[in-house]
């Protein structure tokens, strides 16, 4: 018998028995002999979730004195560990699984062989549907596909017959109706308020069973062609091909979208008696299923990949296309979301977007990166997100601290907004200082700058009175665009973002895509080979070897900065000859534009990023080619400390202000002097006022930062006296003490003056 057939007559009883006037726990006393009786199975219980455990319900088989009497915890027992894991179980030996429990008033010592499914209802188990027998044997992949089929029926049947609490069948437990606090990652610091929205709205599934199986089957078809089409329209934008790495990625889906198995398989759940809905639903179960068995990485990304479709095409099938973006946000919202691409979160109205909650996510994913530039405080790896937050619950979220109060006490509501109130008023006295020039105590001028990746950044500019952009990540262009960029619309935000400056120097920084930033038309099975990415094959190594890439940017570059000043930084300079080849492609597309007697930039500045240490040995080769130097901190950070920084493990265990680092930002800046190079730092150190005072105390007298950063860091400069901070730092340096960020603090404690 097919796994359609047995599920087919195991449903069509049902139906008789769910229209049938006899009461709730009659259906269920006739379910399980129903399904005993079609699977040939000795035992069949149902067990149902009733006040926080799991009481067995219904039974074939075992004892009947035991019916609402045995009980069992979530993740207690077999049955406890399908509800708690929301996974299916099959073993030839129960007694053999580490999570087993003997419960003598069953009468089940005599069984060997065990399955159970777990009832799930939005999202979450009210119930487990189990099968035993006598003879040790594992259950054929058919049983088990119909025990999954009329788990989903019986979800259904139990919350229409009240079965279980009204807010158990909502998976409205103790944990979704009063306060919880939810732990995460800190991705981007920050506070937020706001009532929760889903990223991707739930598609409730209302009707599992069928009325016309010929209609189910016609949705289908009609959603997995319009599922196509969308595929292959995004196949067809792709227009840059060389080395053909998006048309892999592409080329996966399209294997999916077309897959004849998975469509027989969504097919067969239609003959079974299921509507279109709950019959790709059926099949993305048994897909997670398979999902946790799986060890390879590569297999589980493309297991992953076919439930992205498999989401796709439920939301088409149910006409639920769009994303919370597409229906605007009406208030000030929190996100949730499993992922987000940086695209997806550019959608949203930064107006409304408070913050974000990130159920996977990581310090380097891509949409970190935006979200950073946006101001939109993050966390990432909440574990229980869906268990716990409803689509309209107030959340309060420090991403800072990495937590988020969901549904909070009045009480903790106000402690949290007057919080919110002095930061605000911080920022007010920050933006007050916009039109000050941040002049040290002893007269000394400091270039605070801001770094920028957005046209919309642009406005941050004026708001804060930074001296210019001292780093504009053109990669966030790439990374949000699901082909290359053409170098009309490269041309296009590079003139609007120096118009926006004016007369304020912006440094482009070149493209630093590539292993960990991949995007799918670029170098996706590069990043994929790469077993440490931040150390691969990125930045200006992509860039050089894909000469078209630098061509286009350099020629857009060149465009737009027409009759006005342009500076351009390379990103991971090792050596004094990758500087020279990068600027070789500028010199070549600056001899064509020549020649083709166009309007050119009145002057080009170029410098380069000091990010891999190596590059720091040889500056006195370097330093005579270059405008101007820019130190990288995040990634000279890790690189220095053999410390992966998207590591949560070590994101936090070596510190900025060690003096081994220090040490070594301050011989930079020595064998620099007398060069005429410009010398700074940009990144994450130069924002954090505790860093920022180390750092002119070594000699460093440009900073660029964040555009928050940049009031504080203006106001930290003009309470400083560099000779007695200089004097300071070299004493801690030169005898450093178990602590240099103590005696740091307490100098600034001294001084009054105020440090993160």
């Amino acid at each position: 018998m097919t796994a359609a057939a047995a599920a087919r007559q195991i449903l069509t009883r049902l139906t008789e028995v769910m229209a049938s006037r006899l009461h709730a726990q009659g259906k269920l006393d006739q379910v399980v002999e129903i399904i005993g009786e079609c699977l040939s199975s000795e035992v069949c219980s149902i067990y149902l979730l009733r006040e926080g455990m799991l009481e067995l319900f219904a039974t074939r088989g075992l004892n009947q004195s035991a019916v609402h009497v045995t009980r069992m915890a979530i993740g207690e027992g077999l049955t406890g560990a399908i509800a708690k894991k929301v996974e299916t179980l099959n073993l030839a030996e129960a007694k053999a699984h580490p999570d087993f429990q003997y419960r003598p008033e069953t009468g089940e010592e005599k069984f060997h062989s065990f399955a159970g499914v777990p009832i799930v209802y939005r999202e979450r188990a009210v119930g487990v549907l189990c099968v035993q027998h006598v003879e040790p044997r594992r259950y054929e992949e058919v049983e088990i596909e119909a025990l999954q089929t009329t788990a989903m029926v019986l979800s259904e049947l139990i919350a229409n017959a009240e079965l279980i609490d009204e807010e158990q069948a909502l998976g409205l437990t103790a944990e979704m109706t009063g306060p919880q606090t939810l732990s995460g990652l800190t991705l981007v610091k920050g506070l937020g308020a706001g009532h929760a929205v889903y990223h991707q709205p739930r598609v409730e599934i209302t009707q599992v069973m069928a009325e016309d199986i010929e209609a189910e089957r016609q949705r289908v078809y009609r959603a997995f062609d319009k599922m196509r089409e969308q595929i292959d329209t995004l196949a067809s934008q792709a227009e840059f091909g060389i080395g053909g790495e998006h048309e892999e990625v592409l080329e996966t889906y399209k294997m999916f979208a077309y897959d004849e198995g998975w469509s027989r398989r969504i097919n067969e759940a239609i003959d079974s008696g299921l509507t279109a809905e709950a019959a790709i639903e059926r099949v993305q179960q048994h897909t997670r299923m398979r999902m946790r068995e799986i060890d390879d990485p590569l297999l589980a990304d493309r297991m992953h990949d076919l439930e992205d479709l498999a989401n796709r095409l439920l939301r088409i099938v149910a006409g639920q296309v769009g994303t919370a973006a597409s229906q605007g946000l009406r208030r000030d919202t929190i996100l949730i979301a499993r992922n987000l691409g940086p695209a997806e979160l550019l959608e949203y109205d930064k107006r409304r977007l408070k913050g974000v909650i990130l159920e996977e996510g990581s310090l380097t994913a891509h949409v970190v990166i935006v979200a950073r530039a946006m101001n939109v405080p993050v966390i990432g790896r909440a574990k229980g997100v869906r268990t716990t937050i409803r689509e309209g619950d107030e959340i309060l979220l420090d991403a800072s601290a990495g937590s988020a109060i969901v549904r909070p006490l009045p009480q903790v509501a106000d402690a949290f907004q007057t919080r919110f109130a002095k930061s605000r008023e911080k920022q007010a006295q920050y933006a007050a200082l916009k039109d000050v020039e941040p002049f040290t105590r002893c007269g000394t001028r400091i270039q605070v700058m801001m770094n920028a990746g957005l046209r919309d950044d642009m406005t941050a500019l004026a708001l804060t009175g930074a001296d210019g952009v001292g780093l504009f990540r053109t990669e966030f262009q790439f990374l949000v665009s699901a082909t290359l960029p053409q170098r009309e619309r490269q041309t296009r935000l590079y003139r609007d973002v120096l118009d926006a400056a004016g007369d304020k120097p912006v440094i482009f920084r070149t493209v630093d895509i590539g292993g960990d930033k991949s995007v799918p038309y670029l170098a996706s099975e590069i990043a994929a080979q790469d077993e440490n990415p931040a150390m691969g094959w990125r930045a200006l190594r992509l860039a050089l070897e894909r000469e078209g890439l630098m061509k286009i940017q350099a020629r857009s570059l060149l465009e737009a900065a027409a009759g006005r000043s342009l500076y351009v930084m390379f990103p991971m300079v090792s050596e004094p000859w990758e500087f020279d080849a990068a600027k070789q492609v500028f010199d070549e597309q600056l001899a064509f534009l020549r020649a083709q007697k166009k309007l050119l930039p009145e002057r080009i500045h170029f410098g380069a990023m000091l990010e891999v240490p190596a590059l720091a040995e040889v500056l006195d080769m370097l330093l005579p080619r270059l405008s101007f130097l820019s130190i990288g901190t995040n990634d000279l950070t890790q690189f220095l400390f053999a410390a992966d920084r998207a590591n949560p493990k070590l994101a936090e265990r070596y510190d900025w202000l060690s003096p081994s680092i220090l040490r070594f930002l301050r011989r930079v800046i020595q064998n620099s002097i007398g060069s005429g190079v410009d010398i700074g730092v940009c990144g994450e150190m130069g924002g954090r006022r505790l860093e920022a005072l180390a750092l002119l105390g070594i000699g460093y007298r440009r900073l660029s930062i964040t555009p928050a950063a940049v009031g504080p860091i203006k106001e930290l400069v003009r309470k400083v006296d560099l000779a007695e901070l200089t004097a300071a730092m070299n004493g801690w340096l030169a005898n450093p003490g178990p602590n240099l960020r103590e005696q740091l603090s307490a100098w600034a404690d001294a001084r009054d003056i105020e440090y993160d």
